[in-house]
């Protein structure tokens, strides 16, 4: 019988509670990160008193909590006041103008705006929000991803008393903003630093107590996966390595979350991704299938065959792109030295995401 002795019994489970392991779930309490909550507050403070309110420009590298920031001084807000409106506006999906208004509009409860116009949809955003006493926090997340915005000159202009909150991981995206925005934006520029150790450390241990049953992560696993989280300086790295390490220990029946298991889960993270393929959008679709077909070529020749094919867009453009999908593990980016200098070698990942096992 003692082979059994540590086994789960039906229906036993080392988690209590898997939402909060989830990478869109919001504390009620972002640990580390209050001057960048109070920098959002104090932006929006004026239209609780009837003005317009500062601008944003929000960067920092992936997974160190800049949405979340954001969407806890939203909520707060909407706690406090009826008379403003919030928008969040994840520009991954909404990437254009008229998909923009098209979620704004639905946020505001208009039925019936599929065959509208986009000016039409404007109008009826303009009408609702520049009602006396009524004012707006736009926030547009990941606008790299964005394929015009035309809107945020529209919002600027037209609407009375508003916050606009830019959020990226690219601080140049906002060079490449068009002049007129630029400058009718004027935004103050909030930067967030990377977690140090010991704040990643708690943030996961946080996560853990409310994840999981008392006890039941071993210290030196748990040592071990902040170790590697704090390594790639993504939170999300850990709640994933978290959720995957539980998930092993359950099919292997045991009541411990070991540092075998933490093993396994962390072999896994060189194959997460974040977002799935299909959710890119059509220009970054189109790049990363002519990597797949010329999978291992040089950046520069794959730069010639992109603008070939007529796709107008600076090399510097051209980088950063490379740069995202190599960051979200679509492809692989291999610098090289040969006769000539050094090289970036791109290569297509065929390696399976996760959420296709």
């Amino acid at each position: 019988m003692s082979m059994f002795k540590n086994m789960l019994r039906s229906g036993e489970s080392l988690f209590r509670d898997t939402i909060v392991l989830d990478y869109d779930f919001q504390p009620k309490i972002l640990k580390f990160r209050e001057q960048e909550q109070k920098r959002f507050a104090i932006a929006i403070r004026p239209l609780l008193d009837g003005h317009t309110g500062r601008n944003l420009f929000v960067d920092g590298v992936p997974g160190i909590g800049k949405t979340t920031a954001c969407k806890n001084v939203l909520r707060e807000l909407e706690e406090e006041t009826d008379s403003i409106h919030t928008f969040y506006i994840n520009c991954w999906k909404e990437n254009t103008t008229y998909k923009v208004f098209v979620k704004i509009c639905d946020e505001l409860g208009f039925k019936f705006i599929q065959n509208k116009k986009t000016s039409e949809l404007f109008d009826l955003i303009k009408a609702q929000v520049n009602k006396q006493g009524q004012s707006a926090v736009f926030v547009f997340d990941e606008i790299d991803k964005l394929e015009d915005t035309d809107f945020l000159y529209t919002i600027l202009e037209d609407i009375y008393r508003k916050t606009i909150i830019l959020i990226t991981n690219y601080r140049d995206v906002f060079s490449d903003l068009d002049e007129r925005i630029r400058s009718r934006l004027s935004p103050e520029f909030v930067t967030f630093r990377a977690y140090k150790e010991s704040e990643i450390k708690g943030i996961l241990l946080e996560r853990q107590k409310y994840a999981f049953v008392q006890d039941c992560f071993d210290d030196d696993a748990f040592a071990e996966l902040a170790e590697k989280c704090t390594e790639t300086g993504d939170v999300r790295i850990g709640l994933y390595l978290m959720r995957e390490a539980g998930n092993i220990a359950e099919e292997r029946s045991s009541r411990k979350i070991t540092v075998e298991h933490v093993a396994v889960a962390i072999h896994k993270v060189d194959e997460f991704f974040i977002k799935p393929k299909d959710a890119l959008p059509a220009e970054m679709l189109e790049l990363l299938e002519l990597i797949k077909s010329n999978s291992g070529a040089k950046i520069g020749e794959l730069y010639q065959i992109f603008c070939d094919k007529g796709f107008e867009m600076s090399y510097k453009s051209f980088q950063r792109r490379i740069a995202k999908l190599n960051e979200g593990k679509y492809i692989k980016a291999e610098k090289k030295q040969d006769k000539e200098g050094n090289t970036t070698l791109l290569h297509y990942n065929s390696v399976k995401k996760l959420t296709e096992y």
